[in-house]
């Protein structure tokens, strides 16, 4: 087969890879030099911990087990088995964690309840103030500004793949084949739109309105901190925004301690990763109202600096940049992703939200079964 892919995020590099490995000739069309939208502007946490029972979940652990098969394949990706620490400062938290110790699926997940001084020995940065910590084994991370890059270059390798950048596609053409804005028409036995945000233009034209909006969210990274930070790290507000810590022990949460008012107008909670180079991710927060600012915030990023110094018990590093993207997300948040056939041929895959890195890899392999590529 030929497979026509729009889009060089990680989620149309996801169906790129996986059209190739089952033998296909695959032609990736990307509107610029290279993707330059959530796919590297996120976390590179494969987040296996928060995810909704079910689905959801399922999706998430065999993702993460293809990122760590294609991880051994292509080092550059810079995947890391490196597991995640939430900790806890309070009874209320603490209840929150064993809830979601006590799931039925808690050992799929790889939770553990911690005590401060073993989460110290897993993450030795960690020197602030908490009472215990929430351990997840299968979480892991990838380098998001590399990640496409290095698969890119594995594809090419093969001679079974075709990268053309700086080309937007306008219009679909009949069946299986797409025209781009050089007038040039691409055609094969497949077409598959991955076009994350874009979600406007050409995407509405052929699919009309779908059940999908779009998020922004701001994040920062800091220079070298100078230590390994072995694990990522959440905090406990970011029990409030995933489903796998839905409990009775939540609702008391929410009701007995409201969240700090910064974090609270503007949706956020503590996720933390180190990159290769030592410097550290920090996010998030979460908009939904259209239009997005284009501004950044600066109360959001003083309220992460807090809390991420009271945990390391250290100031941080010098911030190196700061930044803001936008991702698209299923309205319906029980759905992983958007996966639509918009004509003969032709799909539409996006709207995987916040799961996009984590979940791509199996989002692929799925839409592939059910092409029968």
């Amino acid at each position: 087969m030929k497979v026509i892919v729009v889009g060089a995020g990680v989620v149309g590099t996801m169906h790129a890879w996986h059209a190739v490995e089952r033998g296909h000739e695959v032609v990736h069309i990307e509107r610029e030099a290279e993707a330059r939208g959530a796919s590297l502007r996120n976390f590179g946490q494969i987040w296996v911990s928060g995810r909704a029972g079910g689905e959801e979940l399922d999706t998430a652990l065999r993702a993460r087990e293809l990122w760590e098969g294609i991880g051994t394949r292509v080092p550059g990706l810079g995947f890391r088995a490196i597991g995640s620490l939430t900790p806890v400062r309070n009874e209320l938290e603490l209840a929150v964690a064993e809830a979601a110790v006590a799931r039925p699926d808690a050992a799929a997940r790889g939770y553990k309840l911690l005590t401060a001084d073993e989460a110290r020995a897993v993450n030795p940065a960690l020197r602030g103030a908490f009472e215990a910590a929430l351990w997840c084994e299968r979480d892991a991370a990838v380098e998001p500004r590399l990640a496409q890059l290095a698969l890119r270059e594995a594809l090419l390798a093969t001679g079974k793949y075709t990268f053309l950048p700086n080309r937007e596609v306008r219009d679909v053409v009949g069946e299986n084949a797409v025209r781009d804005d050089r007038g040039e028409v691409h055609s094969g036995d497949a077409v598959v739109l991955c076009t994350g945000a874009w979600i406007s233009g050409l995407v509405r034209e052929v699919a009309g309105e779908i059940p999908v909006r779009r998020v922004r969210l701001q994040m920062m990274q800091t220079e070298p901190l100078g230590e390994a930070l072995t694990t990522s790290v959440a905090d406990a507000d970011s029990f409030r925004y995933y489903p796998a810590y839905a409990s009775e022990a939540l609702d008391s949460l929410q009701a007995a301690q409201p969240q700090d008012p910064t974090a609270a107008a503007h949706r956020m909670q503590l996720l933390m990763v180190q990159r290769l180079d030592g410097g550290l991710t920090i996010g998030d927060t979460h908009e939904y109202e259209h239009p997005f600012a284009f501004d950044t915030l600066e109360d959001p990023y003083e309220h992460l600096t807090r809390v991420v110094e009271s945990f390391l018990g250290r100031p941080l590093p010098k911030i190196q940049r700061r930044w803001a993207g936008v991702y698209a997300q299923c309205v319906d948040a029980s759905r992983v992703v958007h996966r639509q056939r918009v004509r003969d041929g032709v799909w539409l895959v996006t709207g995987p939200g916040g799961r996009g890195m984590t979940c791509s890899p199996a989002i692929a392999e799925k839409t592939a079964d059910e092409l029968g590529w």
